[in-house]
Order: structure tokens, then sequence, then C-alpha cells
């Protein structure tokens, strides 16, 4: 089913015409994916609510940040000795 954005667009409308708020918004958001480019079958298939459960080991704290890489050939600068007086 491949829906164009103004088909999509009238469908949203309507919607909202109707005062079916859900619908309007989930057709605002294949739209918008549409637009991003994405394809229609995803568009369809994506879940912009949201409410998607999270995958096993992705819950936690802190792991849904992305995890900093140092670049290649990087090596950490060597700590102060902190036996030595800092001239200010």
């Amino acid at each position: 089913m491949t829906d164009t954005i103004e088909t999509l667009r009238a469908q949203m409308e309507a919607a909202a015409a109707a005062m079916d708020f859900e619908t309007a918004s989930r057709l605002r958001d294949r739209i918008t994916l549409l637009r991003g480019g994405a394809e229609p079958g995803a568009a369809q298939a994506a879940d912009t609510a949201g409410l998607t459960r999270q995958q096993p080991g992705a819950m936690g704290l802190g792991t849904s940040r992305q995890r900093v890489e140092p670049p290649a050939g990087w090596t950490p600068p060597a700590k102060p000795d902190l036996m030595v007086k800092r001239k200010r």
C-alpha cells in the first residue's frame, strides 16, 4: 500500500475534522517520515508513538547513550606527578 503524501495529508485533515486526533497524529508522523526519505513500508510500520519495549540488555542506567570511542592511535596523556609542587 503506497500512499502518497497528498493522500495521507487528506486523510490526516479528515481525521482531525472528525476529532480523531490519534489517527491524525499517526498520519502526520508517517508524512514526516516519508518527507525525510523513509521507504513507504518502513514509514507505515514505524512506531512513532515510542511505545515499543526496550530490547533485553539495552535497559539500565546510561545504556541508551552511545559509547565514545577515541580516535585511532590516541594515547591518554601522562598523569601528573602528585609529589611535585606546581608552579603558578
